[in-house]
Parts: structure tokens; C-alpha cells; sequence
């Protein structure tokens, strides 16, 4: 008999090639497996691209091997039946995909079922599919709940979940209502570490979300997403984030909208820049074409819709956009997790965050408690900071360019909350707070100039600085019509061109110990 050399297939069937931590996490499961009742419902948890298929595959193939029953595994979507049916091949698992062609006359062949849900709910209600002796039910992204529908199909089996986020997509119906028990896998600190991820670094930009409203599952609504990140405000303010950030990267940005797709593909097109947009109304031909597209061009940019938040893995993103809020603590680390596949050469990954999900959730990968959040998510989702509590701790930064104008000046920030409580508790007036702030960029203007023309330029480079002042001292007054906000703005546009012009000479010689040049 003659030695042949081990292929890597060979390698992979035999669940040799499984990391340390895979294997420890596969030891658990077993181990709870053996030990629980027949019905028993587990849950386990794995970050984003610590290869939770790869896990489940590897316990299909020994389950099988070691048990005289069936397995199904379940997806939410097409793209990740196909791709998990892919993976259980290579583990040596022979599984059938039961989706709405499939012809289920041979599934006495098969001791390996891959389905999505819907289309197993319909097969199962037909009665065209023999669920008798499946023992295993693995269920991918448990954390969706239209699977619970199908729970009632398989009382007497083992039922695997296995998420990154062990927190319900829909409030009204916990995972602990579904799951008896979760087990925690390695974190993504220690996947980071151990160099199986790229560490996200993340730039913030402040979003004013009150216009957004939320919708019946609990998200903000696409509508009203729409409305927000299709303005000239936010256009532009991702733009600048692209420009500042990302610039001749692989970047990858989502949208809640596919308006907003579209919005966001003609600005970056009109801009010159590389740029495909992609929703899930592209057909499979369109959506091959474009995925080999961004694959192969370094500069790309692709514009899309959540569709590429599960089941995508490109490991050469370089950027991820987060053009959108969520109130999803799974969707937020779905869509990081696009860009931390590691590769040579790539350590780190940026995120750019435009819809104040970091200040909502903290930043990706911290170390949260998953065993407290699966037993108590109401006492979690509760202590999040609401939108409103956000931005009233938001702090106006200027772009790196306009601060550029006022290198003079050591501090350009000016605190209108804390001016108006001490102006509060020294009995003054509330007006005192605008006074004291349009001195402050009076002074800032003047720092940086050599006449009265120069401040007055620099002055109409402060509007957006002005804005957030006003905006910051009508929520301490508890006034904020249109109205007046509008009037407030205008009039302290007016009072800095005034002040400017009849205290510059005085204030120019307090702050250069000269008088200005004539």
C-alpha cells in the first residue's frame, strides 16, 4: 500500500487545522452536549471573524461521527446557506441545501441539512422534509429571531445558537426566553492579541440624531435616516471624514437607506472618486461584479445597505464607514467586523463613525459582560445614553484645516454649559453666557490676525462653531424655537463683527504688547 502525502482538505476533514481556542470552545459544547437533556437550547458566543462556522462545522463532522442521527443547520440568508454548505464540505460533511428548488426525493442520502428559515418553515409546514431523527439543530446568527418559529419542529433535539451577540434583535423577545444557557468565547481582545483580528481604530464625528425617529423593531427608521444623511450637512460632513480619514483606502460604508446609498454614490462620483453602490436589489451577476470589482481595486469604495453585514469577508477593507446610527448593538459590531480581517501587512483597521454609535455603545471589542447582557438585556438596553443625553455631552472640535487659521491661540474651545451655571450661581444674567463667548472668539480672532480685516475673515470661518455655541445655550435656557434660534444666530454674527471692530486696536495690544501696525 502505497503513502500518500496528507492534502489540506485531508487536514481540514480531520479538524486538525482548528486553532486552540476552537477546539476548547468545541470541547464545552460536547462536554454540555453529553451531559444536558435532549431538548436542551445553548448558546454560544464568538466575535466577528473568530470563525464560528469553522467550529460548528467540525462538531457536524464528529457529531456524526459519534451519533446515529441527522443535523440541520439553520441561516437567516441565502449567501450564508451557500456558504455554509461550502464549509461543511470541506470538514467532509456530505449536506444537502433545502431551499425553494430543492428536490427533496433524495434526502434519505443525506445526513446533513442546510436550510434558511423561511423556506424550512414552509417545507416542514408542507411536510415534504423528514425532521425525525435530527438530533443537532445549529442555528447561525441566533441572535435574529425568526428563528424561534421553527423551535416547535425540534423538541427532542440538542439546538446550538451560536452569535457574536448574544442580545435579541427584537426587545420583546430575550434570548434567555429561547436559550437555557450561554457559553462565552474567547474575546475579541484576546482574538486582537493572539493576532487573529486587526484592531479597529475609530474617529467619532458628533451627529445631531434628533430628527431621527425610531421604528417599530425598535431602529431608527429608514425614512427618517433618509431625510438626515441626505442632506448637504451630512453629505458633506462624510466627505470631509473620507478626506480626512480614509483617502485612497478600501472603504467600505453603510448606509440605512438605499436613498442614501444612492445619495452617497453620486457625491463620491461627482468627486472623482472610485465609487460603486450595492443593495439587495442588485442581481447575483450585478453583485458578483461589483464584489470582484472592490476586491481588486485598492482605492475602492463601495456604498451599500446592510446587505454585506453577515456572510462578506474581505479581508483587504481597509476603512468602514458607518454612515448610519443603529440602535442594534449586533448590527454595530457586524459592520466593524467587516474590516477586522487580518491579512499581512494589516494590524489595524479604521471606523468612522457619523451616527454616534461609539458614544452609544462604547468602542468595539471593549469588554462587556455578555453573561449579564443575555440574563438581564433590559437592565443593559436601559442604561444606554439616549440621543439627547448623547449630544449634551458632545464638545465642538474644529477641523484640523480651520484650527490651522487660529495656531495663535492655546485654546479654542469655549464651554457655554458650565458659563452658564456659574453665571447661575453668581446671579447674573443668562445673556452674560453669549457676552463672554463672543469675547472669547473675538479674542481667538484677533490672535490670529494683523488687522481688523483679517479678524473679521476669520470670524465667518466660525459658523459652524457658532451654531453648536447657540444650539449648546438654548437647551440651558430650555428655549429652542425656530424663531428665536434663528435670531439668536444672526445676532451674534452681528455683535462679533461689532465687537470686533471697535476693540480690536485695545485687544490686539493686551494680547502682542504693541499697538497693531497702521
Amino acid at each position: 500500500m502505497s503513502t500518500v502525502k496528507t492534502s489540506e482538505t485531508e487536514e481540514r476533514k480531520s479538524g486538525k487545522d482548528l486553532y486552540s481556542y476552537q477546539k476548547g470552545a468545541i470541547d464545552k459544547i460536547f462536554k454540555c452536549f453529553e451531559e444536558a437533556p435532549d431538548d436542551y437550547h445553548l448558546l454560544y458566543q464568538l466575535p466577528t471573524g473568530g470563525g464560528k462556522t469553522v467550529i460548528f462545522s467540525e462538531m457536524v463532522r464528529q457529531y456524526l461521527k459519534h451519533h446515529n442521527k441527522r443535523v440541520a443547520v439553520l441561516t437567516h440568508r441565502v449567501e450564508l446557506c451557500k456558504q455554509t454548505s461550502n464549509m461543511l464540505t470541506e470538514f467532509g460533511v456530505k449536506n444537502k441545501v433545502v431551499d425553494s428548488k430543492a428536490n427533496l426525493d433524495d434526502q434519505d442520502e443525506y445526513s446533513c441539512f442546510v436550510a434558511m428559515v423561511e423556506t424550512l418553515n414552509n417545507r416542514l409546514n408542507d411536510d415534504k422534509l423528514d425532521i425525525s431523527d435530527i438530533g443537532l439543530v445549529i442555528i447561525d446568527e441566533a441572535h435574529y429571531n425568526s428563528f424561534t418559529k421553527l423551535f416547535k419542529f425540534f423538541e427532542n433535539s440538542f439546538i446550538l445558537g451560536v452569535t457574536a451577540t448574544p442580545l435579541s434583535s427584537n426587545t420583546k423577545l430575550p434570548m434567555n426566553d429561547n436559550y437555557n444557557e450561554l457559553i462565552v468565547g474567547e474575546t475579541i481582545e484576546a482574538l486582537i492579541e493572539n493576532e487573529f483580528l486587526a484592531r479597529a481604530e475609530t474617529y467619532s464625528y458628533n451627529v445631531g440624531l434628533t430628527s431621527l425617529e425610531i421604528g417599530s423593531n425598535g431602529d431608527y427608521t429608514v425614512k427618517s435616516s433618509d431625510d438626515l444623511y441626505t442632506g448637504t450637512d451630512m453629505l458633506g460632513k462624510l466627505m470631509q471624514a473620507y478626506e480626512e480619514r480614509s483617502k485612497g483606502k478600501k472603504t467600505l460604508i453603510f448606509n440605512n437607506g438605499i436613498n442614501t446609498s444612492l445619495f452617497v454614490y453620486d457625491t463620491f462620483r461627482r468627486a472623482g472618486y472610485p465609487i460603486m453602490h450595492l443593495d439587495n436589489t442588485a442581481t447575483k451577476k450585478e453583485r458578483k461584479q461589483i464584489l470582484k470589482w472592490f476586491k481588486e481595486t485598492p482605492d475602492a469604495i463601495l456604498t451599500s445597505v446592510s446587505i454585506l453585514t453577515t456572510g462578506f469577508d474581505e479581508p483587504t477593507v481597509d476603512t468602514i464607514i458607518l454612515n448610519r446610527a443603529t440602535k442594534s448593538l449586533a448590527l454595530y459590531y457586524q459592520m466593524i467586523g467587516r474590516g477586522s480581517r487580518i491579512l499581512r501587512n494589516k494590524a489595524t483597521f479604521t471606523v468612522i463613525d457619523l451616527g454616534n454609535n461609539f458614544h452609544r455603545f462604547g468602542p468595539w471589542g471593549a469588554d462587556l459582560d455578555w453573561q449579564k447582557i443575555f440574563h438581564s438585556p433590559n437592565y443593559y438596553l436601559d442604561n444606554l445614553l439616549n440621543d439627547e443625553d448623547i449630544e449634551g455631552n458632545f464638545r465642538y472640535e474644529m477641523p484640523e484645516e480651520l484650527r490651522a487659521e487660529f495656531a495663535n491661540s492655546k485654546e479654542v474651545y469655549f464651554d457655554i454649559k458650565q458659563t452658564y451655571i456659574d453665571s447661575i450661581n453668581n446671579g447674573e444674567s443668562s445673556k452674560v453666557v453669549l457676552e463672554r463667548s463672543i469675547e472669547h472668539h473675538a479674542k481667538i480672532c484677533i490672535e490670529n490676525s494683523e488687522d481688523v480685516y483679517d479678524a473679521y475673515a476669520l470670524a465667518k470661518m466660525l459658523g459652524d462653531d457658532i451654531d453648536y455655541r447657540i444650539e449648546r445655550y438654548t437647551k440651558c435656557i430650555s428655549r429652542s424655537t425656530f424663531n428665536f434660534v434663528d435670531w439668536l444666530n444672526d445676532d451674534y454674527r452681528k455683535k462679533l463683527r461689532a465687537y470686533l471692530r471697535d476693540n480690536f486696536d485695545t485687544v490686539f495690544e493686551q494680547i502682542h504688547g504693541r499697538p497693531p501696525e497702521e
